[in-house]
């Protein structure tokens, strides 16, 4: 029902706020613009880090955007094929930078990386908490940089292809009999322009028409080209009373767009309003789901730590158990050793007393050898006696 083209686009600078798309309305001699929120633009990658840019006035210095790590997101506008960097530090855009495939992301330290921006006419700097997150920023830079750069790359071949047609339709609309002149002019100014230009090169055959044998021939040439030029403005004069018509209802039709777009307006007022505490919601809740990721993170490790603990405490119990019973076995062998020690001194008596009788016995039996000797002697001499009696008698 509304005649008019909407054209909606993001933009990169400043005057746009972040986050907002502008609308414009082209209707009959009126532009209307707007914003209203991106729905087609979703979060494809987010990370936490500080946000820095360059000094404007040294070039040299880095001059901090935010006080602490704030989430940075790479979006995709599905419409346009579109990448973007986006910050939010609470409700201020710190960051609002589209990739093209002239930008190239730098890494200048393991935990820091920069980019410029010529659009925005600045250099972002980031500082992240570890090299690993870095590493993962630069390697989407470089893919989104690609997928830009291709998309770059298709959108001028299709530009080359419409070339052509677009300026035959431009050419068919410079031809066309609907000019401005014959617009404002009336019926006999519509018609003079054609009839004078073409009377003026016919008025020459004309007069020489008398030496010449075929002047008929050409005279009739020209009646059939003004009898052409008479249809082609009765043609213009029921276009123009059709533009005519047309201007009236495009006047009431802009009547009800110019209604429409105030109720368009106050809508987008409290849009805008919706959409900041939306915003901030956002990146509130964006905040806290990093925060309760980083909390679990945190927990499952003192998890893994408890349970390395309870290990460790199961060990020292069977440690314990062990040493108890290593402790109650050399108690016993202890017990046992002192009594193999009490049994040992009683051997010791038995054997020194055992010595002393052997010696008692040695002693005595040695006595008894000699005893035994002397008999044995005395028996001897007694045999020789009694030989030598025997001998005698």
């Amino acid at each position: 029902t509304m005649q008019g083209e909407v054209v909606c686009q993001t933009r990169g600078s400043s005057e746009t706020p972040a986050g907002l798309c502008e609308a414009t309305i082209l209707r009959p001699n009126q532009i209307h613009h707007f914003y209203f929120l991106p729905l087609r633009e979703q979060p494809i990658y987010s990370t936490r880090a500080h946000v820095f840019q360059i000094d404007p006035n040294t070039k040299k210095n880095w001059v901090p955007t935010s006080k602490h790590a704030v989430t940075v997101s790479y979006f995709y506008d599905s419409t346009r094929n579109v990448y973007r960097i986006i910050s939010l530090d609470g409700s201020k855009a710190i960051i609002n930078s589209t990739i093209t495939p002239n930008m190239t992301f730098t890494k200048t330290s393991q935990k820091f990386g920069q980019w410029a921006d010529s659009r925005a006419n600045t250099v972002y700097g980031l500082g992240f908490s570890s090299e690993h997150h870095l590493v993962k920023f630069a390697e989407k830079f470089a893919e989104f940089k690609e997928a830009a750069r291709l998309a770059k790359e298709k959108s001028q071949e299709k530009m080359e292809l419409t070339s052509t047609p677009s300026q035959e339709s431009a050419a068919g609309d410079i031809q066309s009999p609907l000019t401005p002149e014959s617009i404002n002019g009336t019926d006999d100014e519509r018609a003079t322009p054609d009839v004078t230009q073409n009377s003026e090169p016919r008025a020459e055959p004309t007069q020489n028409a008398l030496p010449f044998t075929h002047s008929s021939t050409i005279s009739k040439h020209w009646e059939a080209e003004l009898a052409a030029l008479k249809g082609n403005n009765a043609k213009l004069t029921a276009a123009l009373l059709e533009s005519t018509a047309n201007v009236k209802q495009w006047k009431q039709q802009l009547a009800a767009y110019q209604e429409e777009a105030e109720r368009l307006h106050k809508r987008v007022t409290e849009l805008e309003c919706m959409s900041g505490q939306a915003n901030v919601i956002k990146s509130h809740k964006t905040e806290l789901n990093q925060t309760i990721e980083e909390l679990e993170s945190t927990l499952k490790a003192k998890e893994e730590e408890i349970e390395r603990l309870k290990e460790e405490v199961d060990n020292a119990h069977q440690l314990q158990a062990q040493r108890d019973s290593l402790t109650q076995k050399l108690q016993e062998t202890e017990t046992r050793n002192k009594d193999l020690e009490v049994q040992l001194s009683e051997l010791e008596q038995r054997l020194e007393s055992s010595q002393m009788e052997q010696e008692a016995f040695r002693k005595n039996l040695k006595t008894l050898l000699e005893i035994l000797d002397g008999k044995i002697f005395e028996l001897t001499e007694l045999r020789d006696n009694l030989a030598k009696l025997i001998e005698c008698s």
